[in-house]
C-alpha cells in the first residue's frame, strides 16, 4: 500500500513561485514514478509533471514546460514540485500520483493541495 501526502499549497500573487511537496510511504515507493496532475473546477485533470523512480528522466506538461520543475528525494521520499512564474491560469488542486514502471494508470492518489494565484 501506498500513502500521498501533498502540502505545500496557498494563495500566491501572479508571477510569485511556490514550492509543492508530495510525502510518501510504503514498503516499496522508491520503484514507483511519480506525477503531479491538477484540476481547476469545471475542468478536466491536467497533467502537469512526472519523474522516473530513478529521478534520471523527467516530462512536463505544455503549460507549464520552463516554468515548473519536478524533484524527488529518494533519502525522504518525497517528491517536490517548484513552480516559478505563477499565472492565475495555474490556479486549480494539485495532486501527486504514483504508478509502478511499465503501467500507463496511476494507481495512488494522494488527497490534493489548493493552489491559489491571485492577478
Amino acid at each position: 500500500q501506498v500513502q500521498l501526502v501533498e502540502s505545500g499549497g496557498g494563495l500566491v500573487q501572479a508571477g510569485g513561485s511556490l514550492r509543492l511537496s508530495c510525502a510518501a510511504s510504503g514498503r516499496t515507493i522508491n520503484m514507483y514514478n511519480m506525477g503531479w496532475f491538477r484540476q481547476a473546477p469545471g475542468k478536466e485533470r491536467e497533467f502537469v509533471a512526472a519523474i522516473t523512480w530513478s529521478g534520471l528522466s523527467t516530462s512536463y506538461g505544455d503549460s507549464v514546460k520552463g516554468r515548473f520543475t519536478i524533484s524527488k528525494d529518494k533519502v525522504k521520499i518525497t517528491v517536490y514540485l517548484e513552480m516559478n512564474s505563477l499565472k492565475p491560469e495555474d490556479t486549480a488542486v494539485y495532486y501527486c500520483a504514483a504508478r509502478l514502471g511499465g503501467q500507463s494508470n496511476y494507481k495512488y492518489w494522494g488527497q490534493g493541495t489548493q493552489v491559489t494565484v491571485s492577478s
